[in-house]
């Protein structure tokens, strides 16, 4: 009865993000969103089945390929980019052989899916488990495995999650700091520091834009405080960079996992304007700033050659 209880909860869960996610920007954004339209997805089926009977590699050869970062930090335009590329086999959040309730399955099961694969590259987008990024890439594979840390502007980040999330960032980082939500994927390896910040305040007084600010600070905090920024098997990507200039973003990338540029990488694409600056709570707005800036840093230093 709890199992029936806790799946109810997660449907009623997912579908009122649904609801809400199309209710605020609309229904073309939720099916390009979730992949849901069929003529696209058996399109790019067909161009791999193609890839794979002319080109496909031995089993075991394929790179596994970590999409990682905070929600809505722009990684589904990462992963829109490179399902272009038949060279990819793409295991998104919502794919129930990957992924169980949007977290990754045991490595035992992941690790089979990469020896199988006849692709050159295996993406997986395991946003939840980003704290494990570096127990990923230890993932024992005949190829080692490369991983992309997206980031997006902090304002932009805050916005794209209440359209979807609502005030979800806020409920958990109560649950964190009143020490009931220590099991929760978003409470794990956060490091001391960051602990004593979100302890430090009151959440009957804090928005949700503020919690949702405070909760990108907590998991961009990961690139560093699990020293991804001294591997040079891990990418710093930017959405703002993305954006602003796609064929350089993209080239970068594609440097970075040794695979062939192609326009039709960035074909999907498009300028997005920077919005206003919302207002946050002082100390988060501060804490944003300072890791803004270090990302930024990380960032030019990362790129590879």
């Amino acid at each position: 009865m709890l199992d029936d209880e806790r799946g109810l909860r997660r449907w009623r869960t997912r579908v009122g993000r649904h609801l809400r996610w199309a209710r605020t920007e609309g229904l073309a954004k939720l099916a390009d969103e979730d992949d849901l339209n069929p003529v696209a997805r058996l399109a790019v089926a067909a161009r791999r089945w193609r890839w794979r009977r002319e080109y496909g590699v031995e089993p075991g050869r394929a790179t596994p390929v970590w999409l990682v970062g905070v929600q809505r930090s722009g990684t589904n335009m990462v992963v829109q980019g490179l399902t272009a590329s038949p060279e990819f086999e793409v295991h998104n959040e919502n794919d129930r052989r990957a992924f169980e309730h949007f977290r990754l399955r045991p490595d035992a099961v992941v690790r089979e899916i990469v020896l199988s694969s006849r692709h050159r590259y295996v993406l997986f987008k395991p946003l939840c488990d980003s704290h494990r990024v570096d127990e990923l890439l230890a993932l024992d594979t005949p190829m080692p495995g490369r991983a992309i840390w997206a980031y997006r502007s902090v304002d932009d980040r805050v916005r794209s999650a209440l359209a979807k999330f609502g005030d979800n960032n806020l409920q958990v980082l109560r649950q964190i700091a009143d020490g009931t939500g220590n099991g929760r994927w978003q409470a794990q390896r956060v490091s001391d520091a960051n602990l004593e910040l979100i302890r430090s305040f009151d959440y009957d007084r804090m928005t949700p834009a503020s919690a949702a600010a405070l909760f990108w600070v907590v998991r961009n905090s990961l690139y560093f405080d699990l020293g991804l920024d001294r591997r040079d098997d891990v990418l710093l990507s930017s959405y703002d960079a993305l954006v602003a200039d796609p064929t350089a973003a993209m080239h970068q990338l594609c440097r970075f996992l040794g695979m062939e540029w192609s326009p039709r990488l960035v074909a999907h694409v498009e300028p997005r304007p920077r919005l206003q600056e919302l207002e946050l709570d002082a100390r988060i707005r501060a804490a944003c700033d300072e890791l803004s800036a270090r990302l930024e840093a990380a960032r030019r230093v990362n790129q590879p050659a």
